[in-house]
């Protein structure tokens, strides 16, 4: 069963982070902070397939937010491996990632699927905290073996107990063609300085040095350079304290990170609150734009597998010396069980068998622009940039899971990211926006 979003403002990207997940009283606090009406704020629909007293017992539900159709198609050759193994059979309720976000509050607080498609990290733990989810130690007792120590932390709820099953995940860094950098001369930057000056020799070349796209439901794709930006100038220790509501958004730290990001800006694709996301990647695969500040994911929208060839990445520059390279932005996708599944003893069979390596290496079949999780998978078959993500994963002293994963998602959803693309297109000290957004931390985060 798939429900279609009925939010003409809802994106579709793929493995992608979130937007949303608030409480309607919050966005009436905050709707009019940076001028946004109720119509941008609204939440659509989002419903499970259904189910309800007298659920069959050979059928599991499933909320999936993969819609485009590489993960479409990755989820129902997983959902096949399942059947075929167990009998049970998957009935999947596939809804556009925007919109699964949007409405997952309601959708959980109602009769949702029995197992749905999550976040690892605080955004489970939100849900957890809430009582809106089913704890999974027991599916954990016999699929623990495959993970690592910091996997598993992810993965628990701050009661202890586990909440969440990975599937993959996935690193931002910055993207290019191989082709371009060496059709042009261009090096590879390390430090800010050399990145800034490679930026403005693109602009000069005709290109658009940094591909980007936030037009409706895409604002969330400006979070992953803000984050880096943020890392990279203050560590990924403060970074986490201001996701966490700890520190003020006015703090000198944070317009330091406003006054590197503004460097930044003015090299940004033009139009790109116009456009998708997908429309930017496109011009980075185009050779219209020099590079892209975005997440494996990237890889959905290739479908020539010369072009993936001549795709490479490297992580985002050093700004401070203090801090290095050492933080990596790798958000962590997987499942949870809902708080009353109609049917718990298949769902948790579903939910050992997604926890397994042979379940990864059939989704990653399929899905080459992720990476699994679970340690006893194969990645024989992963290709160059899946290879060199790994180790670029491997290799982080720290690893953030991405803006609105580390936050509170209605912080973020309507206070943070209305205010920083408000300010992405006319870039000053920040010192209004911050403002703005300093005013609103206290109606999310107690002290």
């Amino acid at each position: 069963m798939t429900q279609q979003s009925r939010n003409p403002l809802a994106a579709r990207g793929p493995g992608r982070p979130p937007t949303a997940g608030v409480t309607p009283g919050r966005r009436s606090v905050v709707g009019g902070v940076f001028g946004l009406g109720a119509a941008v704020l609204g939440a659509p629909l989002l419903t499970a397939c259904g189910g309800g007293a007298g659920a069959d017992p050979k059928t599991v539900t499933f909320g999936s937010n993969g819609a485009d159709a590489t993960p479409k198609s990755a989820y129902a050759a997983v959902t096949k491996a399942f059947t075929k193994d167990s009998g049970l059979t998957v009935k999947t309720n596939t809804v556009d990632h925007d919109t699964f976000q949007k409405s997952i509050s309601t959708y959980l607080q109602g009769t949702p699927d029995d197992v749905f498609t999550w976040f690892a990290g605080y955004r489970m733990q939100y849900f957890a905290k809430k009582k809106l989810c089913s704890p999974l130690d027991e599916v954990w007792d016999k699929i623990g073996a495959g993970f690592s120590d910091a996997t598993k932390q992810l993965s628990r709820g701050e009661d202890g107990k586990y909440y969440f099953v990975p599937l993959y995940n996935y690193p931002w860094a910055v993207f290019y063609r191989k082709s371009v950098f060496k059709e042009r001369g261009y090096q590879i930057p390390q430090k800010w300085s050399e990145f800034i000056a490679l930026a403005k020799q693109m602009k000069k070349d005709g290109l658009s040095p940094i591909a980007s796209g936030y037009g409706g439901g895409d604002s969330w794709s400006i979070l992953g350079a803000f984050d880096y930006v943020n890392m990279r100038t203050n560590g990924y220790d403060f970074h986490m304290s201001l996701m966490r509501g700890k520190v003020s958004w006015t703090d000198k730290r944070a317009v330091a990170t406003l006054d590197h990001w503004r460097e930044l800006a003015p090299h940004y694709q033009q139009g790109a609150g116009g456009r998708s996301w997908q429309d930017a990647a496109q011009s980075l695969l185009d050779k219209k734009s020099g590079m892209a500040v975005i997440g494996l994911f990237l890889g959905q929208q290739i479908t020539d597998e010369k072009i993936r060839s001549d795709i490479d990445f490297f992580p985002f520059p050093e700004i401070d010396a203090t801090h290095g390279q050492d933080a990596v932005e790798a958000p962590t996708d997987g499942f949870m069980l809902s708080r009353r599944p109609k049917n718990e003893d298949g769902a948790k069979k579903f939910l050992e068998f997604l926890g397994g390596a042979r379940t990864e290496e059939v989704y990653m079949g399929v899905d080459p622009s992720n990476l699994a999780v679970n340690e006893e998978a194969d990645t024989g078959s992963y290709n160059a940039l899946q290879k060199k993500s790994a180790d670029l994963i491997a290799s982080a002293k720290h690893i953030s899971q991405f803006a609105d994963r580390d936050s509170d998602p209605g912080f973020i959803s309507t206070v943070v990211l209305p205010g920083l693309t408000q300010w992405l297109g006319h870039p000053d000290d920040g010192a209004g926006t911050l403002k703005k957004i300093e005013s609103q931390r206290s109606r999310f985060f107690t002290a």
